[in-house]
């Protein structure tokens, strides 16, 4: 048999590509990190992201009663518009309106602005003007409960009452995959006029169902005295179910219906929040060993970067 003559361009480009296969299957093959950044995706409830490493429940107010920890990013603003009907046994209902602006600060600090108006026996006017400046005192799971310092002024409508000096301590975590409970220890003082003084407690437990579907039980007592009548307080305690449902990736819906259980509590109060979160670092991606944007999650199963997290329910390191 006579075989045809071979091109030796041909036949020495024939010998390098096989040279190259047989070296990259003698390489060991590692599968890369991926990072899911689909700006339309609902990431779930117990996921962490952002520079704190928190779970991404928390950037969004699960709980109308309650705070927990720090809601937005450096650099990343929140909107949010609040209506609050209630009804007595003994008088007209009111209805109390609240638009909020939260600016996240470096160094877990946020910042939060209110209008709050009134309307009540046909009778509508700017009921208060308040700032609030909240502190996280580590990043997420690093201190039991991850408690973070709350304090706000208000500025109230002179006809209406004295301005008033809240304090808060925020507490939350995780129980599980898709358990969520907040608490929150509250004391208020008004620095004029009848120098009321309140003290409360404010609590919410969620279950997750989905990422766009959360549904729990939410309760507050207080006890609130005035100037002159301190040995006769009003006792105030109120409880019922709530929910969250997320409309998109930064919009919320958020429905808490309260029933007193005191004669001095009303006789429902009930809360609708929506909110809606912008600005931010979003788009950026982690670089290796680094913190994860808000929405941007390391879904390699392998990866050893992660640091070391406490976890009070399991009660050991993840």
């Amino acid at each position: 048999m006579i075989l045809p003559k071979s091109n030796p361009i041909v036949l020495a480009a024939a010998l390098i590509g096989l040279g190259t296969c047989v070296l990259s299957a003698a390489q060991p093959s590692t599968l890369p990190t991926v990072t899911v950044t689909d700006s339309d995706e609902v990431i779930a409830h117990d996921v962490l992201s952002g520079p704190y490493n928190q779970p991404e429940w928390t950037e969004h107010r699960i709980f109308g009663t309650t705070r927990v920890y720090i809601q937005q990013e450096p650099g990343e603003i929140g909107f949010e518009q609040w209506w609050r009907p209630r009804t007595f046994n003994d008088g007209p209902p009111s209805h109390r309106f609240i638009e909020e602006l939260e600016i996240g600060l470096p160094n877990r600090f946020q910042l939060d602005l209110y209008y709050k108006w009134l309307n009540k026996e046909s009778k509508t006017y700017t009921d208060e003007v308040a700032v609030e400046l909240r502190w996280a005192l580590a990043d997420w799971g690093v201190i039991p409960f991850n408690p973070t310092l709350y304090l706000e002024y208000a500025f109230v409508n002179n006809q209406h009452g004295g301005d008033v000096i809240e304090a808060k301590l925020l507490l939350g975590d995780n129980i599980g995959k898709n358990w969520q409970w907040g608490l929150n220890f509250i004391f208020e003082s008004e620095v004029s006029q009848a120098l009321t003084k309140k003290v409360a407690v404010a609590g919410g437990l969620n279950y997750s169902f989905s990422p766009r579907l959360a549904a729990g039980i939410e309760a507050q007592w207080a006890h609130e005295t005035v100037a002159g009548g301190r040995a006769d307080p009003e006792i105030q305690f109120q409880v019922g179910p709530s929910m969250q449902y997320r409309l998109s990736k930064t919009t919320h819906l958020d429905l808490v219906c309260l029933f007193g259980c005191t004669k001095e509590s009303p006789q429902t109060e009930s809360y609708l929040i929506f909110g809606w979160d912008f600005g931010g670092s979003e788009a950026a991606v982690p670089s290796s060993g680094g913190k994860n944007p808000k929405g941007v999650r390391n879904v390699n199963p392998t990866s050893s970067d992660s640091p070391d997290r406490y976890t009070p329910v399991a009660g050991r390191q993840l």
